[in-house]
């Protein structure tokens, strides 16, 4: 595994236009774990995607701020659960942000049911879907880090819908 500084180039877009533009960008909501000897970690983030399927693997970005990209790498794993729309609580919590009046503190993992299966990582119960990775890649890009995943196990729920994030509010996917 590697862990390669990516060399940035000159910004072809101003910041504000950039962060406005992506904030119209639909995204899933994901909230990445990791549990091993650097800790138990979980942030929300919505930059998940496949990466192929063959094999099967996917990757997410963290901030390098948050505990979780350091925790993840020293760990060699990582899982992802897909919010369905009940569980945008859990997104709040994850984000840092629980809401007014509950008694969940900010990363606080008593905000939900959680189950692991093959690298021990925090799997959401009843997740719209979940991977359960082994850490086959991380690279720096900026504030991020790029985490890729060789998946393990993955599911999916037969019931619950995905939760999206837009123009920073909570929402759900509804065929045209």
């Amino acid at each position: 595994m590697t862990i390669a500084p990516h060399h940035p180039v000159q910004p072809a877009t101003d910041r504000a236009d950039f962060i406005a533009a992506m904030g119209n960008a639909a995204t899933g909501v994901t909230v990445v774990t990791t549990d091993g000897p650097a800790g138990r970690f979980a942030q929300t983030v919505s930059a998940m995607c496949s990466v192929t399927a063959d094999p099967p693997s996917l990757l997410v970005c963290v901030n390098e701020r948050s505990p979780l990209a350091a925790a993840a790498v020293r760990n060699g794993h990582f899982a992802v659960s897909v919010l369905g729309l009940g569980q945008a609580h859990v997104s709040d919590v994850f984000a840092g942000r629980p809401g007014p009046g509950t008694a969940t503190a900010p990363y606080d993992f008593g905000c939900a049911d959680w189950d692991t299966h093959t690298t021990g990582s925090p799997l959401l119960r009843d997740a719209a879907a979940a991977f359960d990775c082994r850490l086959a890649d991380a690279v720096v890009s900026g504030t991020h880090r790029v985490l890729f995943g060789a998946v393990l196990a993955s599911a999916v729920s037969t019931t619950a819908r995905p939760l999206v994030h837009h123009a920073r509010t909570y929402g759900a996917h509804r065929p045209l």
